[in-house]
């Protein structure tokens, strides 16, 4: 008795409090969720038949995002888009390097722009400007123990090995220039979800007073910072791009929040002992 012929699955209802619209590219109903007294979420409310009145426009500050149209002052105001305040950290192109007064703006151009033979003459520039330097660089490929367990476990992809290795290598020269230890603080940049900050930490170990500031333009997902509880250790994010960032400003906050920290946990040690 030949099997039956493989049936394509049911594609089912919508779930209840989620919205109704079908997502033809992904074969299912869109899972948002929907206000009471609703059938679909904010982005596909223009396809209910009540909500046809009301028109949905872009988002002027994130087109990734739609607004219904009588809505958008009030939108505006608190759009995770928005221009938020900046911190006492943040500098306007401190970091962008010094402008030369004569240096007019509108000749610069990008090195994509070049042609072939433009680029070879800025190639030879470069090597005759770079003549009779020193810079060679030794290789200087290293491990640590604190990631050995990490580095050998068989459900590691290629990609994952690649970073582990690079992560290992700079924790092993860290520690070879022997800057792993106590009252230290590091900075991370262009941290992403923090794994570096995460190695150094497993590698202090119990070390007192270590702060990490991990600097990174975007917001992050997954990010590793949340596992790190220890009271030795803190974790600070700054969401800023490095151009902006002054570590001077950023070295003063950190100090303050760290003698503030220090007069909190003397103050609980003194509330305990007189109890």
């Amino acid at each position: 008795m030949e099997a039956p012929a493989p049936t394509t699955p049911a594609i089912g209802f919508p779930t209840d409090g989620r919205c109704n619209y079908f997502v033809e590219k992904k074969k299912r109903f869109c899972r948002m969720v929907v206000a009471a007294g609703k059938r679909f979420c904010g982005e596909h409310a223009g396809s209910a038949e009540e909500e046809n009145a009301r028109k949905r426009i872009l988002c002027p500050l994130d087109p990734k995002h739609t607004v219904y149209e009588d809505q958008l002052a009030k939108h505006l105001k608190k759009c995770n888009s928005r221009e938020k305040p900046k911190p006492d950290f943040f500098i306007q192109d401190i970091n962008a390097g010094l402008k030369d007064e004569t240096e007019i703006l509108e000749q610069l151009v990008p090195l994509s722009s070049l042609s072939e033979e433009q680029l070879e003459t800025l190639i030879k520039k470069l090597r005759k400007a770079s003549e009779g330097l020193n810079s060679t660089h030794e290789d200087h490929i290293m491990s640590h123990p604190a990631l050995h367990d990490a580095l050998n476990d068989p459900r590691n992809g290629d990609c994952a090995v690649k970073h582990l290795k690079q992560q290992a290598s700079i924790l092993g020269n860290i520690e070879k220039l022997k800057l792993l230890g106590p009252r230290r603080c590091f900075v991370e940049f262009g941290a992403g979800k923090g794994k570096l900050s995460h190695w150094v930490d497993i590698a202090l170990k119990d070390a007192e007073n270590v702060h990490f500031i991990l600097v990174e333009k975007v917001t992050t997902r997954f990010k590793v910072d949340g596992k790190h509880r220890k009271k030795n250790s803190v974790f600070e994010r700054l969401q800023i791009d490095i151009q902006h960032l002054c570590l001077s400003v950023t070295g003063d906050i950190m100090w303050a929040k760290s003698i503030s920290r220090l007069l909190g946990l003397a103050q609980w040690s003194s509330t305990i002992s007189r109890e």
